[in-house]
């Protein structure tokens, strides 16, 4: 059988991880050896009772020949902690996953990665700032990497997707479930233009002891963390403080002192995270200068035929909203909002009472 299998078999025994496993490799001479050995000469190695009876218990419950073909049936792969295409970052925390179960692809771009998170209750504030943030970095060449969930993380791997990013979604149960049921459609993209990863084996439920367990996953991965939105008590402050522990950048957008979702972020700034106002704060706060200098050449163009359209009727002499309106057919509504994202990009300027000219 080849190492793969055995990395496998150790993942699936409680209480045997990354530490105890080098420790058993090192005195056995090898993974194959390890799997295999006595109750005594494991007793011998200094492995704890309990976890020689998980050991014991696991080999002969399970045919690791039989449960790798039920992965690959499912159209997934594992990534070992052996392979060379585990991911790096991942590697580095405590305590990585022996096993990675993975749909779609993890490439090593993806190593220039920043989690999006916050609550599933997501305000229409905290939608903006989610859909603007992954555009941005998206757009800037940068995965994004989230958890799936109702409100900020769907936000987040749908505008990534919309901005032709790639997306990596941790999941807190296996590949065979898709939780939230409604994000099947989303996970289906996302394995198109990134992956699903998960640590837990196929067939394992979305449980709520999973979640915080799966939060360590999406900080491992990343260079960085935005929390969007969260209350005080919140899985995404979880994953903040997973990222603290795994030497990571905690960011934090600003949110309304007299809104119970940004409790969380109010406080993380208090305990010195970074403001997250826009992806240049981000890109600034990672040092991904050369990804700042793309984002700063894609904001100064335009992005869609919209934008394109209003920069015809647009010059260096200021025309009044109205008058834009009636010279392009745009209605005033849809002109109002595209203007505003216009100016925020520096496409347009304001010069006073809605007159616009170019930026």
């Amino acid at each position: 059988m080849s190492d793969q299998l055995y990395w496998l078999g150790f993942h699936l025994v409680p209480g045997i991880g990354a530490t105890r496993l080098a420790a058993l490799i090192e005195h056995f001479g090898g993974i194959a050896e390890a799997w295999s050995a006595s109750p005594g000469a494991l007793r011998a190695s200094g492995l704890g009772s309990r976890a020689i009876d998980s050991l014991v218990a696991t080999r002969s419950r399970i045919s690791l020949e039989a449960e790798v073909e039920r992965v690959q049936r499912a159209g997934v792969h594992m990534l070992t902690l052996e392979d060379d295409a585990y991911p790096r970052l991942l590697r580095e925390i405590p305590s990585p996953p022996l096993v990675l179960y993975v749909r779609g692809s993890v490439l090593p771009d993806d190593e220039a990665a920043v989690a999006i998170v916050g609550t599933r209750r997501v305000t229409s504030y905290g939608r903006e700032m989610s859909r603007r943030l992954a555009t941005e970095l998206a757009s800037a060449g940068v995965t994004i990497v989230s958890g799936l969930a109702r409100g900020v993380d769907g936000v987040a791997h749908n505008a990534t997707l919309d901005a032709g990013g790639r997306t990596i979604a941790v999941l807190g149960c296996g590949l065979d479930t898709i939780y939230p049921p409604e994000h099947r459609g989303l996970a289906e993209r996302i394995v198109e233009s990134g992956a699903l990863v998960s640590e837990f084996p196929l067939g394992t439920k979305p449980e709520a002891a999973n979640f915080p367990v799966r939060n360590r996953i999406i900080s491992g991965l990343s260079l960085g963390i935005v929390v969007i939105e969260a209350p005080m008590k919140s899985g995404a402050l979880i994953t903040a403080n997973f990222a603290a522990d795994h030497g990571r950048t905690v960011l934090a957008v600003p949110g309304s002192a007299l809104s119970s979702a940004s409790a969380g972020t109010i406080q993380l700034l208090r305990d010195g995270a970074a403001i997250a106002a826009n992806g240049s704060d981000v890109l600034a706060a990672l040092d991904l200068g050369t990804r700042q200098i793309e984002m700063d050449v894609r904001q100064a163009l335009p992005t869609n035929d919209l934008e394109r359209s209003v920069l015809l009727f647009l010059g260096n002499e200021p025309k009044h909203i109205d008058e834009i309106a009636l010279e392009s057919g745009f209605q005033i509504g849809t002109l109002s909002a595209q203007l505003l994202q216009m100016q925020l990009k520096g496409l347009v300027r304001n010069v006073g009472t809605q007159h616009y000219v170019r930026g």
